[in-house]
């Protein structure tokens, strides 16, 4: 009967160990654990979040660890199955752990990514590789403490990564092309950029396997990190985002040239200082170059800010320069051509 009663007790015991221990957890995620973010953002604020994100959750979890890990010592089982729980709580907490590590890694390394490369999403194939990294890691640290040789594991993983390589042969040259990109920094998040096949548009996003870029029409275009690594590529957004932009004008063979250089001067002076987007400080520039079947050719050239902003400029500009011609008498030639008949 005492021995009935001290089991009884002991089970009873064990197990307000094991809640006590699970609502400490639940205590330290919910207020302890926000009062530790509070104190990271006052020092590092851009960490706090990675403080919470790779927290979350796991003060819960380290609870239930430590109640079951006192639990099971307090009330009396069997040695094999002592054996079996301690070995399935020292999975959980290494695993606990290794997320952990994972999640911090690849936030820190996102925002070094982001500081490297502006406002604009980072490359999200870094973060992927810290990630398989720390969990390939914390898998070989579980093998170690069972006691499981991870040499074997070594030998066959080299021995097997030659049939790995062939099998995913298009996958790793993905891989290792994204990689060539983002070490090469020729291309980064957020630049504009023009295949030699025509797509264009903001790149959003180099992952492991593709490149992601947003176009105007605010679609993605999925390509390949093998193809973007061998095609040819304007990137607009290197060395400096500010560009030059032309715009082809004609006018008759009967104007007067300078008056017409005058006048548009003055015209995109007014554009380049009103329209958000242009280099207030540029002066624009007017350059003939041929006497074309029904009109003398030039290009205006204006300056702007970056890819996008030379649409309103160019707008803007034609729709003033037609109406300044019109008030200066100024004649932009329909195409004409003379035809000469001979009789016979």
């Amino acid at each position: 009967m005492f021995i009935q009663m001290f089991d009884v007790r002991g089970i009873f015991f064990s197990l307000a160990v094991f809640l006590i221990c699970n609502a400490l957890g639940v205590i330290i995620s919910k207020g302890i654990l926000s009062k530790l973010n509070q104190m990271v953002a006052n020092v590092l604020a851009e960490y706090s979040e990675v403080v919470s994100k790779a927290l979350r959750g796991m003060p819960v979890i380290w609870g239930g660890i430590l109640g079951s890990y006192s639990a099971m010592h307090i009330i009396e089982i069997s040695a094999e199955w002592l054996r079996f729980l301690g070995g399935a709580l020292i999975v959980i907490g290494v695993f606990s752990l290794t997320m952990v590590t994972a999640r911090m890694l690849s936030e820190i390394v996102t925002i070094y990514a982001r500081k490297a490369e502006g406002a604009f999403p980072s490359a999200s194939i870094l973060a992927n590789i810290a990630e398989v990294l720390t969990y390939l890691t914390g898998t070989l640290i579980l093998l170690q403490t069972f006691g499981i040789s991870i040499a074997p594991i070594l030998t066959a993983l080299g021995v097997g990564g030659l049939a790995v390589a062939l099998a995913l042969q298009d996958t790793l040259s993905n891989l290792f092309s994204g990689l060539h990109i983002l070490l090469s920094k020729q291309i980064k998040a957020g630049d504009y950029v023009k295949l030699s096949t025509g797509e264009e548009g903001n790149v959003v996003d180099i992952s492991w396997r593709n490149t992601i870029i947003k176009a105007l029409g605010n679609n993605l275009i999925i390509v390949p990190n093998q193809k973007i690594a061998s095609t040819i590529i304007t990137n607009y957004h290197m060395p400096d985002k500010e560009l030059s932009v032309l715009v082809a004008v004609g006018v008759s063979y009967a104007s007067n040239l300078e008056h017409v250089e005058k006048v548009t001067i003055e015209v995109a002076k007014e554009v380049m200082s009103e329209i958000a987007g242009s280099i207030e400080n540029f002066e624009p520039v007017i350059r003939f170059h041929t006497f074309g079947d029904s009109s003398i050719n030039f290009n205006v050239v204006l300056r702007v800010k970056e890819f996008v902003d030379q649409y309103l400029i160019k707008h803007e500009f034609i729709k003033r320069l037609h109406v300044r011609y019109n008030q200066e008498g100024i004649e932009i030639p329909f195409p004409i051509r003379t035809i000469h008949t001979k009789q016979v």
